[in-house]
C-alpha cells in the first residue's frame, strides 16, 4: 500500500477530510490542493470568485428550504456548488446546471459515526453502492473485524477496495487487534504497526478502545497509540460496555471522547456529564435507540449522533442505516430537525471533520433533496458536488490477496472435542440471549445430561456451542451452553464471530455441528445450515471467511435463500447468525465463549461451564 503524504492538522484536535479516490472527480484541482483538503492558488480564487457570482457555479439548487443544522431552523434559498464545495446561500439565478428543490427540503448527507463494513459479509465498494440510495454518503468505519483475521494486510485490503466507493468511507484505525488476551485470533496491531496509517488521507483516528483493563492499568502500548492519535490531531473512540462511572472518568481522562455502548438512558447521561459524546446505536442485534431517546433533549442534543455499528446487509440495502436511526426517532417524538443534526453535522463534529455536516459555504457538497422531513427519503442525492445517477455507480471487483483469501486453518475436530462433562444433576452456566441486545445473561440453569456429558436439549432451548480456533491450527476449542437461539433441529456454523472472528457453531446435536465445520472450512469461511446429516444452505465468506466477493445483490439472494430455511429450524423473528456472531465477544457482558472456553466478563476470566456442587 502506498502511504500518502502526512496531512497537515489545521487547528487540533480537527482537520479537513478531502476526496482522495484514484480516479478524482475534479482532475484539475489536484496540484492546488493543500494537505487537508483546503483549495489554494486559483482553486481557492475559483471558489471565492463563485461565492461572489463573478464566476458560474458548476451547479445551483434553486427555490428550496435549507435545513440549517447550525440553528436548527429552515429558510428558503438557493445553494451554489464549485469544485465539489458549497461556495453560497442565497440568490444564485445561473449555473451550469440547475436543479429545481420547489416545495423540498435540502439538507446535508448523512453521516454514520460508527460501523464495521465487514458485518455487512461484502467489501467497502460493494456496502457503498448498497448504502449510498438512501442518502449515507460518508461512513466512519473501524477495520478491526478483517485486522483481528489478517493484520496490516487486511487493513490495506479495506483502504485500497474503499477508495473504488462513490460514498466517502472514513476509517480509524483498530486500536484492540486482538481485542483481549482471553482468545486467539489472525494478528496482533501495536502502536508501532498503526503509526504509519495516521498519515493516511482517509484514516481519521483510533477506533473503539475495547481493551478498558489496558487503559485503567495504563498499558504502555495502549497509551502510545492514544498519545500518537491524538497528537496527529485525531479523536479516539470509546467503547464503555458496562463500565462503572469511575472506569468513565478514567477514559475521558485519557481523552477517549465517545461511546456507542450505552444502552440505557442513565448510561447516555452518565457518559454526556463526563464530556463523552454518546452515539446512539441502532443495528441488527444491538437496538439501543428506543432506550436512550429519553436521555436527549434540546440542551444536550449536541451530545448525541447516531451509529449503526453492525447491520446485516439485506437489512441495511432495504432499510439503510443512519437514515432509519433519525426517521425511527422522529417517529418517536424527537424533533426533526435534532434528528437531522445528529445524522449529519453531530457525527462530523465528534470526529473532528470540519468540512462535512452541513449546508454552508465552504463545506463539502454531500446534499440530500427530500420532500419530507418526517421519511427521509432522498429524491435526488448530490455527492462532491455531482447529482448521483444510482444506476451508474462504481461496481468494482475488488482485488482481493491470497492470504485473505485463504484464512481458514483448523486442526481435525471430533465429537471428543465437542463434549462438555457435567455431573448428573449438575447445574451449568448458560449463556442467556437478551432480545435486541448484545449484552447477554449469566444464568444458572439445570441442564440435561447423558453418560456423563451434557446434551443439548431444543425443547427447552439449551443448545450446545463450540468456538474452534481457526487461524494457526492451535486445536483450541471452547464449549458451553446457551438459551435463546430458538433452533429447533440441525446445526448452524459462521466464521463471522466478533471479534476474533474463530469458527463457531450451534446445534441440536453433534453430528450435525461436526457437517457444518467442515463445510465451513470446505468453503474457507462463511455461513452454514446442517440438518439431518445435510447441508441446507451455505453464504461462501471468501474475504478473511467474513466477507463475500460478489455483488451485494448476490449476497443478498444468498442471506435470503439461507434465512427462509432458518426459518424452518428456529423460531420467526430472531436473526440468530447476527446474535450468534455476539456470542462470541468477550468484552461485551456478562456471559460469552471463546476458543479458550466460557468466559465471565463481569469478573474478566474464563469460567468452567459446571457449577460445583
Amino acid at each position: 500500500m502506498k502511504i500518502m503524504p502526512r496531512l497537515r492538522c489545521l487547528s487540533a484536535p480537527t482537520r479537513i477530510v478531502y476526496n482522495i479516490r484514484k480516479n478524482k472527480r475534479f482532475a484539475d484541482q489536484e496540484s492546488e490542493m493543500e494537505p487537508g483538503g483546503i483549495c489554494m492558488g486559483d482553486g481557492l480564487k475559483r471558489l471565492i470568485q463563485a461565492a461572489q457570482q463573478l464566476e458560474e457555479a458548476d451547479l445551483i439548487i434553486q427555490n428550496g428550504t435549507v435545513v440549517d443544522v447550525f440553528s436548527l431552523e429552515t429558510f428558503e434559498a438557493d445553494v451554489a456548488i464549485r469544485d465539489g464545495r458549497i461556495v453560497g446561500i442565497g440568490t444564485y439565478p445561473n449555473g451550469k446546471q440547475v436543479v429545481d428543490a420547489t416545495g423540498k427540503f435540502i439538507l446535508p448527507g448523512f453521516i454514520d459515526g460508527h460501523i464495521h463494513i465487514e458485518s455487512t459479509m461484502v467489501t467497502p465498494s460493494q456496502f457503498s453502492r448498497a448504502l449510498i440510495k438512501h442518502g449515507i454518503t460518508t461512513v466512519v468505519t473501524d477495520p478491526h473485524e478483517i485486522a483481528n483475521v489478517a493484520g496490516t494486510i487486511g487493513i490495506d485490503f479495506m483502504l485500497e477496495d474503499a477508495a473504488n466507493a462513490d460514498m466517502d468511507i472514513l476509517m480509524k484505525l483498530p486500536s484492540c487487534v486482538p481485542a483481549t488476551p482471553f482468545e486467539q485470533n489472525g494478528a496482533t496491531l501495536t502502536a508501532d504497526d498503526l503509526r504509519p496509517y495516521l498519515t493516511h488521507p482517509t484514516v481519521i483516528g483510533l477506533a473503539e478502545v475495547m481493551d478498558y483493563p489496558a487503559v485503567l492499568d495504563a498499558d504502555p502500548d495502549m497509551l502510545e497509540k492514544i498519545r500518537m492519535t491524538t497528537e496527529a490531531g485525531m479523536m479516539v473512540d470509546g467503547h464503555a460496555a458496562g463500565l462503572t462511572d469511575t472506569a468513565l472518568n478514567v477514559y475521558s481522562t485519557a481523552v477517549i471522547r465517545n461511546d456507542h455502548e450505552a444502552v440505557t438512558a442513565e448510561e447516555a447521561m452518565a457518559r454526556v456529564r463526563r464530556g463523552i459524546h454518546v452515539l446512539v446505536r441502532e443495528g441488527s442485534a444491538a437496538k439501543d435507540l428506543l432506550a436512550l431517546l429519553p436521555a436527549i433533549n434540546e440542551r444536550n442534543s449536541r451530545r448525541f449522533s447516531f451509529c449503526t455499528d453492525d447491520k446485516h446487509l439485506d437489512e441495511l440495502a432495504e432499510e439503510g442505516t443512519i437514515n432509519y436511526a433519525a426517521q425511527l426517532a422522529i417517529q418517536q417524538g424527537l424533533d426533526p430537525l435534532i434528528a437531522i443534526q445528529m445524522a449529519t453535522l453531530n457525527n462530523a463534529v465528534c470526529h473532528g471533520i470540519q468540512d462535512k455536516g452541513a449546508i454552508a459555504p465552504g463545506y463539502v457538497a454531500d446534499i440530500l433533496i427530500t420532500d419530507s422531513l418526517e421519511r427521509l427519503s432522498p429524491e435526488t442525492i448530490i455527492k462532491d458536488g455531482r447529482v448521483l445517477n444510482l444506476d451508474e455507480l462504481r461496481n468494482v471487483h475488488a482485488v482481493v490477496p491470497q492470504a485473505v483469501r485463504s484464512s481458514l486453518h483448523l486442526k481435525k475436530v471430533t465429537k471428543v472435542d465437542l463434549q462438555i462433562p457435567l455431573l448428573e444433576g449438575q447445574k451449568a452456566w448458560v449463556i442467556g440471549i437478551v432480545p435486541g441486545s448484545i449484552i447477554t445473561q449469566k444464568n444458572a440453569r439445570d441442564v440435561q445430561t447423558e453418560d456423563g456429558f451434557f446434551v443439548a436439549d431444543p425443547q427447552n432451548d439449551q443448545l450446545k456451542m463450540v468456538v474452534c480456533e481457526r487461524h494457526h491450527q492451535t486445536g483450541s476449542i471452547g464449549a458451553g451452553i446457551v438459551s435463546g437461539l430458538g433452533l429447533k433441529r440441525g446445526a448452524i456454523a459462521s466464521t463471522v464471530a466478533h471479534d476474533s472472528h474463530n469458527l463457531v457453531v450451534a446445534g441440536t446435536n453433534d453430528e450435525d455441528m461436526l457437517l457444518a465445520i467442515e463445510e465451513a472450512e470446505r468453503m474457507q469461511g462463511g455461513l452454514v445450515i446442517v440438518d439431518g446429516g445435510k447441508v441446507w444452505a451455505s453464504v461462501p465468506l471468501r474475504v478473511g471467511g467474513i466477507m463475500s466477493e460478489k455483488p451485494y445483490e448476490e449476497v443478498i439472494k444468498e442471506l435470503h435463500q439461507l434465512h427462509g430455511q432458518l426459518a424452518t429450524l428456529a423460531e420467526e423473528g430472531q436473526n440468530i447468525f447476527m446474535i450468534l456472531s455476539f456470542l462470541c465477544l468477550p468484552v461485551i457482558p456478562r456471559l460469552k465463549l471463546t476458543d479458550k472456553g466460557l468466559f465471565d466478563v463481569d469478573s474478566f476470566q474464563h469460567i468452567e461451564v459446571g457449577i460445583p456442587m
